[in-house]
């Protein structure tokens, strides 16, 4: 049974496409899964192409079976590769981004400043009641809050899910907002907020069951959780924003100087 080769792979199949080199101290499977990451960023491999099957692929470039389930796997992991039964294994392509961490802006500003467009999917907005959130904004246990669940995409992907809590009593505007476009961008026009600071914490998460569902993964998958608590020049505590955005996508910057 031939590989399904892209169109551009040379005459010599996979094996002219990916050296691999026995007596390297790297181990073979990483080469391998090096070689076709290398692939997938020059756009050898596209998206939704087919990879061979994995004795396919082994008897070709001349190693075990083990390796190239060991590449195939670590791909997966990786998000970079994903498996549909009898449709085989086909290639997958997150865009990666590197926001600074340094300003205080939206999403929406964050990935067109990355030349990428934003989008919104809304999951949930209600008016709620909540004592932990009117602990959080230091306000009375009958202040009401807009609590919105969105997903937020990049170029069609989807980048985070995020829940996201407003103090009404600050911003009573928010109440009709239907939790497209900006929070920002609405806080400063429509209701004449000024924002002035942000104090954001990150840590390391693994995907909950609807965060792997939004992101597509196959399993649970490492993930980054920024908590935001956003702040109007007043000094007013005006947003809480838990978000989960998927390790595969981003890699945060921030500059720091001696």
């Amino acid at each position: 049974m031939s590989p399904v080769l892209p169109p551009s792979v040379p005459p010599g199949g996979w094996s002219g496409l990916v050296q691999l080199d026995a007596g390297r101290a790297q181990p073979v499977y990483l080469q391998l899964v090096d070689a076709l990451t290398q692939l997938m960023s020059a756009g050898v491999l596209a998206e939704g192409q087919h990879l061979p099957a994995e004795r396919v692929l082994a008897a070709e470039l001349g190693v075990s079976r083990t390796t190239v389930k060991r590449a195939y796997d670590h791909l997966r992991e990786a998000q970079n590769l994903s498996t549909h039964g009898r449709g085989g294994t086909v290639v997958r392509h997150t865009p990666r981004v590197a926001p600074e961490l340094a300003r205080l802006k939206g999403f929406s500003k964050e990935m067109e400043e990355l030349g990428m467009v934003p989008s919104t999917q809304v999951l949930s907005r209600r008016i709620v009641l909540d004592r932990t959130m009117a602990s959080v904004f230091k306000r009375p246990s009958t202040a009401q809050f807009l609590q919105i669940t969105r997903v937020r995409l990049a170029d069609g992907c989807p980048m985070s899910r995020e829940v996201a809590w407003y103090d009404l009593t600050a911003a009573p505007e928010l109440a009709d907002w239907d939790g497209q476009g900006s929070a920002y961008g609405l806080l400063k026009e429509a209701c004449g907020i000024e924002l002035e600071r942000a104090e954001q914490s990150v840590e390391a998460v693994m995907s909950d069951a609807e965060e792997t569902s939004v992101f597509g993964f196959e399993r649970p998958g490492p993930c980054l959780l920024l908590k935001r608590h956003t702040y109007a020049s007043s000094g007013q505590l005006v947003e809480y924003v838990e978000g989960t955005f998927r390790g595969d996508a981003y890699a945060y910057r921030h500059a720091m100087k001696p």
